[in-house]
């Protein structure tokens, strides 16, 4: 039995506070992970019921749709996944899904705009979802557009083409980077070789908006060579610049301003060739109308297509320029005939 009288051995230990504090701590954690766990458990619609229910609204839904117009508003659009692309260039692109008064409107809205974010070649995937809208406000939705921009934003192509009338073939290769600033911006420099002796070296940018108007904008610098001499016994060298806009679907207006070169070493270029050796400007101002109503322009089974050409060239204060007026049209018409089984399709252009 230990006496009472003696003092207590002073390498005993005792429970530290720290320790008994950070024990709590743990089993507090314990309880709130296992709160957690079952709020995340209660807020899963695990029931067949449930389940159930969302079928039962969305075949309620549409069903609403195939016998009437369902009135919609459309409150609010949602970007989401951009880091780069500017939040105003994603919008313009769905700015249709704005106006849209009918659920049957809105779908087809987004369609469109899903076709045209896409078209843009800057992200590798988009998603359009429509959200419910606030409580407060009834018939209305937010729509949630996620894209994921390009991982790799070059790109590398080579191309090879064969002129028959001209017998003679084009090597050409094109860099690509893409969406540089955020604009939806295109950059891109080329280089072609002909065996003709003739090559083009070019650097061009492509924004799919102007100024926030929905005009496609093209301009392209190019420094290129071309050998006529077995036509018109003539050499060309030409350093300029072309600049496009596309107007609308139908109307597209280009300009091109070029420091040129003729050289004619064989001395039998024609009196007209001969007035223009040397150095020049030369300009000209393009507008084109356009429609097409084909089914496809790949491979057009049925429909028309007209293309009507306006150039004037000369708009440049020189002399020696030269300065004309063209004006070309072409028609062309599609139509596939489908005979009986067995015999073969007989397809028809104009």
């Amino acid at each position: 039995m230990a006496n009472p009288a003696d003092k207590p051995d002073p390498n005993l230990t005792t429970p530290d506070e720290g320790e008994v504090r950070e024990e709590e701590l743990e089993e507090e954690d314990d309880y709130e992970g296992e709160d957690d766990d079952d709020e995340a458990t209660a807020s899963k619609p695990q029931t067949r019921e449930d389940a159930a229910a969302s079928r039962a609204n969305a075949q309620n839904l549409f069903r609403l749709m195939g016998v009437a117009p369902v009135p919609v508003r459309v409150h609010d659009v949602i970007v989401k996944g951009n880091e780069k692309t500017k939040d105003h260039v994603i919008e313009a692109e769905v700015d249709g899904v704005r106006q849209a008064t009918t659920l049957q409107e809105l779908l087809e809205a987004a369609n469109v705009a899903n076709f045209n974010l896409r078209a843009l070649d800057i992200f590798d995937s988009v998603k359009i979802t429509l959200d419910a809208g606030p409580p407060e406000l009834p018939d209305t939705t937010n729509v949630v557009v996620k894209v994921v921009e390009s991982q790799s934003p070059l790109a590398a192509e080579i191309v090879t083409s064969t002129k028959s009338q001209a017998r003679s073939s084009t090597l050409e290769g094109s860099l690509k980077y893409k969406n540089i600033f955020g604009h939806g911006d295109i950059w891109d420099s080329s280089l072609a070789y002909g065996c003709d002796n003739s090559g083009e070296v070019g650097l061009g940018l492509y924004l799919p908006r102007l100024r926030g108007r929905p005009s496609p904008f093209t301009s392209r610098l190019y420094l290129s060579t071309q050998d006529w001499l077995k036509f018109s016994s003539y050499r060309e060298r030409a350093l300029g610049v072309s600049l496009g806009v596309l107007l609308s679907k139908n109307h597209e207006l280009g300009y091109t301003l070029a420091w040129r070169n003729l050289i004619d070493p064989t001395q039998m270029a024609s009196r007209t060739i001969r007035r223009q050796i040397g150095h020049s400007l030369v300009s000209d101002l393009k507008y084109t109308f356009k429609v097409d109503e084909r089914n496809s322009s790949l491979r057009p089974t049925r429909g028309y297509s007209f293309v009507s050409t306006s150039q004037i060239g000369g708009l440049v204060p020189d002399s020696r320029t030269l300065r004309f007026l063209r004006q070309t049209q072409s028609v062309r018409t599609e139509r596939c005939d489908l005979p009986d089984p067995g015999k073969k399709m007989v397809f028809s252009r104009v």
